[in-house]
C-alpha cells in the first residue's frame, strides 16, 4: 500500500442502504465516512452522490454519532466530477430533464454535507479537485495530508464552479484569492493551502486519519445540543448558500450546452491542452 494511502473502513451502515461507493462506519461517538471508488481516484460517479447523501442522512438519524470525518479511500480525496462518465453520456445523446437544471442532484450531495447539523471534520488524504474540492469545502473543519493538493479546476474545463464553491470559498480565503483560484484553475499544495487557512493543519499522510479521529473526539466530548446550535448559527451568520447553488445552476447550464465545455472535457481524458474557441 503506498504511504499515503488510507486504508479501506469496513462498513458498519443500515444494510438496508445499499452503498456501493461510500462506506460508513462509527467508532465511539464518531462516524467515519470514506469515499470508495479508489480505482476511479474517488470522482462523483456512478452512485456516489447518492450514496453520500444517504450516509449523511444517516448521520442525521444515528443517535451514536456526534461528530463525523469524511475521508477518501486510496491516493486521492475526490478527483471531482467523473469526466469519463460525462463524455459517454454526451456521446450517447443524453440530455438532462428541466427538473434536473432546476434541482441539480449535486446540489442535494454538497447540502447533505454542508448541512449535516453535526461537525464535520474533513481528513484531505490526497488530491481535492473541483468538485472534490468543493466537498472539502463543505466541511465545517479541513485537515490535510502533506500528500494532498487544491485546484478549482472548472474554468480549464470549460465551466464554471459549482458544489457551493462560489459560496464556500471567498468566505474561507477571501474574495481576491478565491476569485484567483477559480479564475486560473492553479494548483495549490497542502502547505500553501495552510497559508491561506483552507485547511487548519497539515499532517504526513500516516498522521491524518489518526489527527481526525483525535480531533472528532475532543469535539465530541462536548454537549451535542451545544454542538448543533453552534453550527447553525455560525451558518446562519454566514447567509444563503441556496442562492449560490442557484445562479451556479444557472451558469453551469449554459456552459454545459458549449462547445467549449465539451472540449474541456475531452482535452482532460486525452492529456492535452484545451482549444477554447468562445462556443
Amino acid at each position: 500500500m503506498p504511504e499515503h494511502s488510507v486504508p479501506a473502513i469496513p462498513s458498519s451502515s443500515p444494510p438496508d442502504h445499499a452503498m456501493k461507493h461510500v462506506r460508513y462506519n462509527v467508532r465511539d461517538a464518531v462516524a467515519v465516512v470514506s469515499l470508495s471508488r479508489p480505482e476511479r481516484r474517488n470522482a462523483l460517479g456512478e452512485q456516489m452522490r447518492e450514496d453520500l447523501a444517504v450516509a449523511f442522512a444517516n448521520v442525521g438519524l444515528d443517535e451514536r454519532v456526534r461528530v463525523v470525518v469524511l475521508t477518501g479511500e486510496g491516493s486521492a480525496f475526490c478527483a471531482g466530477g467523473d469526466l469519463q462518465e460525462m463524455l459517454a453520456a454526451a456521446a450517447a445523446g443524453r440530455t438532462r430533464s428541466a427538473a434536473e437544471k432546476a434541482d441539480p442532484p449535486r446540489d442535494r450531495t454538497l447540502l447533505s454535507v454542508h448541512r449535516c447539523v453535526k461537525p464535520v471534520i474533513a481528513a484531505i488524504n490526497g488530491p481535492a479537485l473541483g468538485a472534490g474540492m468543493s466537498l472539502a469545502l463543505a466541511a465545517d473543519i479541513r485537515i490535510a495530508s502533506s500528500t494532498a493538493v487544491f485546484a478549482q479546476t472548472f474554468v480549464k474545463r470549460g465551466n464554471v464552479p459549482d458544489y457551493g464553491s462560489t459560496y464556500l470559498l471567498p468566505r474561507i480565503v477571501g474574495l481576491s484569492k478565491a476569485m484567483e483560484l477559480m479564475l486560473t484553475g492553479q494548483t495549490i499544495d497542502a502547505q500553501q493551502a495552510l497559508l491561506l487557512q483552507l485547511v487548519s493543519k497539515v499532517v504526513s499522510p500516516e498522521h491524518l486519519l489518526a489527527a481526525a479521529l483525535g480531533l472528532a473526539a475532543e469535539i465530541a466530548q462536548n454537549a451535542p445540543v451545544a454542538l448543533r446550535l453552534t453550527k447553525r448559527i455560525v451558518q446562519g451568520n454566514l447567509g444563503s448558500i441556496q442562492d449560490a447553488l442557484e445562479r451556479e445552476a444557472m451558469a453551469q447550464n449554459i456552459c454545459f450546452d458549449t462547445n467549449d465545455n465539451l472540449e474541456g472535457f475531452r482535452a482532460y481524458v486525452e492529456k492535452r491542452l484545451p482549444a477554447f474557441e468562445g462556443r
